[in-house]
């Protein structure tokens, strides 16, 4: 790889100091920071204990009884191997099916999300109890997300507060996605990279704040770094800021070193770990991209895990029942 400036190495690991939306959605805190005081209003948790979301952006709703029309539970089994398999089974074929409801797509990778959850909090005895019961495609899936999950989980410890974020609808996935092969074409980045970036620090977008460090926008670029790379566009700008990112990681050794390219991004092997996960899931399964891009913003709190809905912080938040 040809060695870049040292300027420009250093301003690529300043965009190490960000926010990151965990693979699982587990939202860290020590970038953006400043939760709210600890007066802070308690968030809510439904009736039955289950979190819940409505449509293409993840309001909360009533909650279902205890399943879905698309045959899934509202929340994955806990502690019965077999029935979690199955769950996970029937939601990955959703997730297959062309034909499926967006309705019944939305709810399976939002379940598969929340399985991925499960098994990273587990033991690794009942992880491969789970994962050796699935078909063989659906387990290196499954294993690969739950191997990000880890991953990104060992980064910060639970937050005491909840974020001054605000939470939108992410742009729609088929525009996302002519954006990422756009700047694939652009710069010879694998556009399942890029894909994996945005998902991993906003959330594809759903994210909106500003880091301690002052990254901003929905691939988290700090200014100094955003002159670099930024080709005089909006930082906040969905296509600017995922081109920006292209151009950052050709600059660093993509597409022949990404994964020294991830580190010019962010200096954590671990972060490298769970964004590499990801795109490789992309580049081997057709329906990964589209769950992905369904995968809501959890966030580790000391009180449990909680969904920050679209809306938020007017919509409160929903904690897990299990954690």
């Amino acid at each position: 790889m040809e060695v870049v400036s040292r300027q420009r190495r250093r301003a690529g690991r300043d965009v190490s100091r960000r926010v990151v939306a965990l693979a699982l959605g587990v939202c860290l805190v020590t970038s953006c920071g400043g939760g709210d005081p600890e007066g802070e209003t308690e968030p809510t948790r439904s009736a039955s204990g289950a979190p819940t979301s409505s449509g293409d952006g993840g309001r909360t709703r009533s909650p279902d009884s205890q399943s879905t029309a698309s045959g899934l539970p509202t929340m994955p089994a806990t502690g019965d191997a077999a029935t979690l398999a199955r769950q996970i089974g029937r939601a990955a074929a959703i997730l297959r099916d062309r034909d499926a409801q967006a309705g019944d797509v939305r709810r399976a990778a939002e379940f598969q999300q929340l399985a991925v959850h499960t098994l990273a909090a587990a033991s690794g005895g009942f992880r491969r109890e789970v994962t050796d019961r699935l078909p063989p495609g659906t387990a290196r899936v499954t294993r690969s997300d739950v191997r990000a999950a880890r991953s990104l989980r060992t980064l910060t410890d639970p937050a005491r507060t909840l974020p001054r974020w605000r939470i939108v609808a992410a742009p729609p996935a088929t525009e996302l996605l002519g954006y990422y092969r756009e700047a694939q074409r652009r710069t010879d980045v694998p556009w399942t990279y890029l894909a994996a970036i945005h998902l991993v620090e906003t959330r594809m977008g759903r994210i909106r704040g500003t880091s301690t460090a002052g990254a901003r926008g929905p691939m988290q670029f700090i200014p100094s770094t955003w002159k670099l790379y930024g080709a005089g566009g909006d930082i906040n700008d969905p296509r600017d800021a995922i081109l920006a990112a292209g151009r950052l990681l050709e600059d660093n050794g993509a597409p022949d070193d990404m994964a020294a390219a991830l580190r010019a991004y962010n200096p954590s092997d671990d972060y490298v770990r769970a964004v590499t996960e990801h795109a490789r899931t992309m580049q081997r399964s057709a329906s990964a991209y589209h769950g992905y891009w369904h995968w809501r913003v959890l966030y580790r709190h000391t009180r449990g895990t909680y969904v920050l809905p679209v809306g938020y912080p007017d919509e409160r938040p929903v904690r897990l029942p299990e954690d």
